[in-house]
């Protein structure tokens, strides 16, 4: 049995994987979908990048997951950034780390300083009071969602604190050296295509494509649950354990 750690994307919480949760589950692994400080029902809570390590790995530590070796943390989009952190730090506890369709972060890098929008971001920042606010239905556009799933996404964002964007990264180790597994979704026309293939080239990542758009979580549950699954229960090969 695994333990996974569901971290959704920005503006999102908890909530996000809930048609993800119970497949999981259902094939017996212990499951914490995880809300971030300062979303969803958190919302108000100040936090920074940091922070958001934070949360995640206390959430990996629960009194309740002692007896479970082997933690899975999966990242979606920006929740990503603070899952590769954390997985960096939770040393032989981590069976694999899952990014699903998630931006590559760099040690001393903010979210802001790589991202191709991120003048933007700084813009909508100062607009907001500090925070990012969630986008309008035309970013949902193309992506394999119903208009309900759309509408239900839409109400339940919440803004997303600034601090989180603009506070570098700090990586307790090199993304090459953790076992990873990229969850490439081939409908979303954007992602980091040239730091995954430099990644894949080490030994200890993996690629795996999913037919749908950035939130398989909505669109394809049964079938992100069962890359989930696969992925926590595959042990590196020699070559994967002896990669740098």
């Amino acid at each position: 049995m695994a333990r996974f750690v569901l971290v959704a994307g920005a503006w999102l919480g908890s909530w996000a994987w809930d048609a993800v949760v119970p497949e999981l589950r259902a094939a017996g692994h212990a499951v914490r979908a995880l809300t971030l400080s300062g979303l969803a029902e958190r919302q108000g809570v100040p936090a920074g990048q940091s922070t958001h390590v934070r949360d995640v790995l206390g959430e990996a530590a629960r009194p309740d997951a002692r007896d479970v070796a082997d933690v899975v943390l999966v990242g979606h989009s920006y929740g990503g950034v603070p899952a590769a952190q954390a997985a960096a730090r939770i040393g032989d506890r981590l069976a694999r780390l899952v990014l699903v369709d998630a931006p590559v972060p760099a040690d001393g890098e903010s979210c802001v300083a790589r991202w191709a929008d991120g003048g933007a971001i700084r813009a909508a920042l100062r607009a907001h009071g500090g925070c990012w606010p969630p986008p309008d239905r035309a970013c949902y556009a193309g992506q394999g969602l119903t208009d309900t799933q759309i509408t239900r996404i839409m109400d339940r964002s919440t803004p997303h604190p600034g601090d989180t964007l603009t506070e570098p990264v700090a990586l307790a180790r090199p993304l090459r050296q953790i076992p990873a597994t990229y969850v490439r979704c081939l409908r979303n026309p954007s992602g980091p295509d040239a730091e995954v293939a430099e990644l894949l080239t080490g030994g200890r990542w993996r690629l795996v494509e999913l037919d749908t758009g950035h939130w398989p979580m909505f669109t394809r549950p049964r079938e992100l649950a069962e890359i989930l699954v696969r992925e926590a229960a595959g042990r590196e090969t020699p070559a994967e354990r002896a990669g740098p």
